[in-house]
């Protein structure tokens, strides 16, 4: 006979830690975008863009990729691979301006080098007389550093490597949106878990540009076929007038003559940054030497040459806020 024996108690599997709250101050969605262009200045277009939509966690809602034909000589074919035949039955940018802006509005523009991107994205924008529906972008070379990752150098394939993702067709608008929105997203859920801090940085449109030169104003030596579409004329800018009074005193006031360099990513578009510099008296300088008054950049840790060299030399270092603020109230140059 069989005894009784109690009967054993349901095993309970072992709980795992509850997952950390997802901080309450990170963006509710996230449109991430890559841009191909006809070069990297200021005059150049964009001959290709594709954005991928993410939810707040990252995870993928929607993409969309569109050629745009830039009017123009096609650039770097061999780069983006995009000819000028290809491109000639695109449509202009004003035709998919609105589509591109549905893709945008209410969400953080993601990018790699995110300025670059957003800057010819304004800027075709501000040709076409509107601004694009975009308030803050979120550069993903700024997120890697700011978690720490150990990465070779900040170029996307590198990125890509890191978290396993693989490249397809590398400076393909959409395909470096998809690897981009991939490894974007294990970062996204680092920085929450490790409650840092988004390294986020403000869009303003383009307000104060000018129209573009007449199509028949190529320069000499320009070959056929390429239009030139300053947004702004190009011009030299003055010699500053003033005598260099020396460096910024931390907690002091800018004074009229102070070199000011620029390194990195700026929330105002970096040109327009440089004209109110020089309109309040300020020498714009391209490099930093120990002359260099004082160098703006938001980035301070970042290893770039203009930091190491400000640091090296004693260059007291601030952030664009700060630089924003004290240009309102720089002091005149004596005598």
């Amino acid at each position: 006979m069989l005894e009784d024996r109690p009967a054993a108690a349901p095993r309970i599997p072992p709980q795992s830690a509850p997952p950390s709250p997802w901080p309450t101050a990170y963006p509710e969605g996230y449109a991430v975008v890559d841009v191909e262009t006809t070069g990297l200045a200021r005059d150049d277009r964009i001959v290709s863009a594709a954005v991928y939509q993410l939810d707040a966690h990252g995870e993928v809602q929607d993409h969309w990729y569109t050629l745009v034909n830039p009017q123009r000589d096609p650039g770097p074919v061999w780069i983006h691979g995009l000819t000028s035949s290809e491109l000639a039955h695109a449509p202009l940018f004003p035709a998919i301006a609105d589509e591109f802006a549905r893709r945008l509005d209410g969400r953080v523009l993601v990018a790699h080098n995110a300025v670059f991107d957003w800057s010819m994205i304004a800027r075709e924008y501000a040709r076409a007389q509107g601004a694009a529906p975009v308030r803050q972008r979120l550069c993903t070379i700024a997120l890697s550093k700011e978690l720490g990752l150990p990465l070779p150098n900040h170029k996307l394939e590198s990125l890509a490597a890191h978290y396993g993702v693989i490249q397809r067709r590398a400076h393909h608008a959409l395909d470096d949106a998809r690897v981009l929105a991939e490894t974007f997203r294990p970062s996204l859920h680092l920085a929450a878990a490790s409650g840092v801090r988004l390294p986020l940085l403000a869009c303003q449109p383009l307000t104060e540009w000018s129209d573009a030169p007449t199509a028949g104003d190529r320069l000499p030596g320009q070959r056929a076929g390429y239009r030139p579409t300053s947004w702004r004329p190009s011009r030299k800018r003055p010699a500053c007038p003033y005598p260099n009074p020396g460096r910024y005193v931390p907690g002091g006031r800018l004074s009229q003559g102070m070199r000011v360099a620029f390194s990195g990513d700026t929330s105002v578009d970096r040109e327009l940054l440089e004209d109110r510099a020089v309109d309040a008296g300020l020498h714009v300088a391209t490099s930093v030497s120990r002359l260099t008054s004082v160098l703006v950049t938001n980035d301070p840790d970042s290893p770039t040459s203009k930091v190491i060299k400000a640091r090296s030399f004693g260059t007291p270092v601030i952030d664009e806020a700060a630089f924003m603020q004290l240009l309102q109230s720089v002091e005149a140059a004596s005598g």
